[in-house]
């Protein structure tokens, strides 16, 4: 899992290191960026669909398939000259990019019982920062050395190669492999009576588990205002430091590696202390990890000192706390419904925040251009502060209980709220 999601993220961010190159032979910027809306808008709904297939698939062929083919379309992109043709082909790689994720939700959630999962989850999650960090490095000396052609080709190449290993080294649920649930395996209870039902029928799973489950919807929501956050800072940062603050490229460049540095360690320490501290509870350390976030944005902000350590180590903070909400949420909304629906619901958040994604492209850049940087830190905190007031309904849930009103919900997270801030619940 974490090597083919690693190598997920070299025909996703492939791209990136054409552009300028694209530049230069006439294409506009208005044209390229309309590439990664398309791309945020088409992998969104993937996301969505494809953990529908997930949830009645075999994550080894599901997840492999999905590698192969999004290294076919970055050849057939990187072979093309049209614009139409750039489209086509990265909107196709976005739909096959999805079925990356729902794979993966199966295997963590079948294979790690709540007591461990957010530990392993974490650890899983940080393929994405393996490979937004290699990516750079091979793409953009391809680009530079041999053309922007060669940033499609050998990325899409070694995505090829990996998807036939990982479709060898991958398996399945435990039971498909004569094993038992992991709960029995572990002596853990059965958080869901429901959870004992062998099978589950699309409509049950899509409908009963997922649409008619408040508490997705309400993580969901979070979700898009997180992924605002998080691609906003990773696709406009780079030009706030060098328009704003006045850094070379390289140095620019320098600052946004510790965002994704604090953005692995972030990861990490959010899944192990979703287990050692709260007890199996995702969203407590959303909910913290968010505020922490905005403070961290507003330190961005209101920072005049040129000094690259500082504006690094911000960034690194701001990795650091927006990565971990973005891997649990993700997290807490497959665990907050039936273990047999973790890729459904998982990716139906998913669409969310690939939707949030969306905002942070297209419409986060005409905030920026007509609006200044102000009003591009003030949406972001906005958005963390939307968030977190999100959260805070669901903060106390471990699992899908069954169906509860949103009422009762919120009752019962007020008196949680109680014990959990005079450390009792603790």
């Amino acid at each position: 899992m974490y090597l083919g999601y690693a190598f997920y993220y070299f025909t996703r961010k492939s791209v990136t290191f054409a552009i300028p190159f694209l530049l230069e032979q006439g294409y506009t910027i208005t044209q390229l960026g309309l590439l990664g809306s398309i791309f945020s808008i088409t992998y969104g709904f993937s996301k969505f669909f494809s953990g529908i297939l997930g949830d009645k698939s075999n994550p080894r062929f599901f997840m492999s398939f999905g590698l192969i083919l999004t290294g076919v379309f970055n050849l057939c992109f990187g072979f093309s000259s049209l614009w139409a043709a750039f489209a086509l082909f990265w909107g196709l790689n976005a739909w096959f990019q999805g079925w990356g994720w729902p794979g993966c939700a199966k295997l963590l959630t079948h294979w790690y019982s709540q007591s461990e999962r957010g530990t392993w989850w974490s650890l899983w999650n940080t393929s994405h920062n393996v490979g937004g960090a290699l990516i750079p490095l091979i793409a953009a000396f391809c680009a530079i050395h041999f053309g922007w052609r060669f940033a499609m080709f050998l990325p899409g190449v070694v995505c090829i190669l990996v998807g036939f290993c990982v479709m060898a080294l991958l398996r399945d649920v435990p039971q498909t492999m004569g094993l038992p649930p992991i709960e029995q395996f572990k002596h853990e209870p059965v958080l869901n009576e429901n959870e004992k039902r062998v099978a589950l029928t699309v409509k049950e799973i899509l409908f009963e588990y997922v649409l008619c489950n408040e508490a997705i919807w309400l993580v969901a929501f979070a979700y898009f205002f997180v992924y605002v956050i998080r691609i906003g800072i990773n696709d406009w940062s780079m030009l706030y430091l060098i328009k704003s603050k006045g850094y070379s490229e390289i140095q620019a460049a320098s600052s946004i590696l510790w965002f994704e540095i604090g953005g692995f360690l972030g990861s990490l320490f959010a899944g192990w202390s979703s287990d050692r501290i709260f007890g199996g509870k995702r969203n407590p350390v959303n909910f913290l990890f968010t505020l922490m976030a905005i403070g961290a944005l507003l330190a961005l902000h209101t920072n005049a000192i040129h000094s690259f350590a500082l504006d690094s180590s911000i960034l690194f903070a701001i990795g650091f706390f927006i990565f971990g909400p973005q891997m649990l949420i993700g997290m807490a909304a497959a665990e907050l419904t039936h273990k047999k629906a973790a890729a459904t619901s998982s990716g139906f958040a998913g669409c969310f925040a690939y939707m949030g994604a969306a905002a942070a492209g297209g419409p986060l850049g005409f905030v920026i251009e007509f609006g200044g940087w102000d009003l591009y830190f003030l949406c972001l905190i906005g958005c963390g502060i939307t968030a977190s007031a999100l959260i805070l309904p669901v903060i106390s849930k471990k699992a899908y209980p069954g169906a509860l009103s949103l009422t009762s919900l919120a009752t019962k997270d007020r008196d949680m709220l109680v014990k959990f801030w005079d450390g009792r619940d603790v």
